[in-house]
Formats: C-alpha cells, structure tokens, sequence
C-alpha cells in the first residue's frame, strides 16, 4: 500500500488554476470561494468543515462557518472537491480515482493508491453487481488500521517485525 504525495497532479494549484475550476463550472469568483477550494486543494488532511474554516480564517477573518459550510457543499456539488462521509464529514481536494487508510487512533485518513479500475477493484465491482443483481454505479474502498506514528507511540518508539 502506497501513500500518494501530496504534491500529486490535481491536489495544489495556484490562485489562476483555482480560479479557473471555479470558471469551468460557472460558479461566481468570490474570495471566501476562492479560498476554501484552495485550502481544500492545498491540504493532505482531509479536512472537517470547521478545518477549514480555521484555516480560511487566517487569510480572512471575517469568513463564517456558515459561508465555508455553504461553499463546501457547492463545492462538492459542482465536482471540485469529494465528500468523505463519516461521523465528522471531511473533504478531500484529490479528484484522482484512490483509496483511503483511515488510523483508528488518531483518526487521520491517508490517500492511497490504487486506482478504482484496477483488474481487483473490477472483480470485486462485477462479483458484486451479479451475485445480487446490482448495478454499480462507483464504490469506494477504505482501509482501517493504526497509521506508523501511532504505531510507534504504542510500542514506545521501537519498531516489531509484524508477527
């Protein structure tokens, strides 16, 4: 399993590059706009709405969370950024077909690669659809676990060959 970098194709992008995805699907040029499809973009931590809020915040502080929650959805609405559903929703800005690992200690969620057309991911996806008669329309595979830090804090800094 590999952890895709964050500099990936699609993941940072410049204010030009932001303000031409917001263009593309016709969507207005605000700056509270603007600057939570950069944050979003720029972040490998898939964020919580109020993350981000945080972080809008600090360029520009009179931006509410009502705002960043409403852009967000609009956001997720128009293709831009993906919606990770789960007890605390995150966003993630990576639009490329991947997996995530999620640490059950910490709760960080990783990008993973492994793209969602792969010849295993197309098995399980035709297994399913015809084993239940299902039409499958996308799917999503997560990975669970504790991730090399909090592993690490566990064994008091000592690494064990896996058992």
């Amino acid at each position: 399993m590999t952890i895709i970098p964050k500099n990936e194709p699609g993941r940072r992008g410049s204010d030009a590059t932001t303000a031409a995805a917001l263009r593309d699907v016709g969507l207005r040029l605000t700056d509270p706009r603007r600057l939570v499809l950069d944050v979003v973009r720029g972040s490998d931590a898939h964020p919580t709405a109020e993350a981000v809020h945080r972080m809008v915040r600090r360029r520009r502080p009179r931006v509410s969370l009502g705002t960043v929650y409403r852009n967000l959805r609009l956001l997720v609405a128009e293709g831009l950024v993906k919606e990770l559903p789960g007890p605390h929703t995150r966003f993630d800005g990576n639009l490329s077909d991947h997996h995530h690992f999620t640490c059950l200690a910490c709760g960080r969620i990783a990008d993973v690669e492994g793209p969602l057309t792969e010849p295993h991911s197309r098995a399980l996806v035709s297994r399913v659809a015809s084993s239940r008669g299902f039409s499958v329309t996308h799917h999503r595979i997560e990975f669970y676990g504790r991730c090399a830090a909090c592993r690490r804090k566990r064994t008091g800094g000592t690494r064990r060959p896996p058992p």
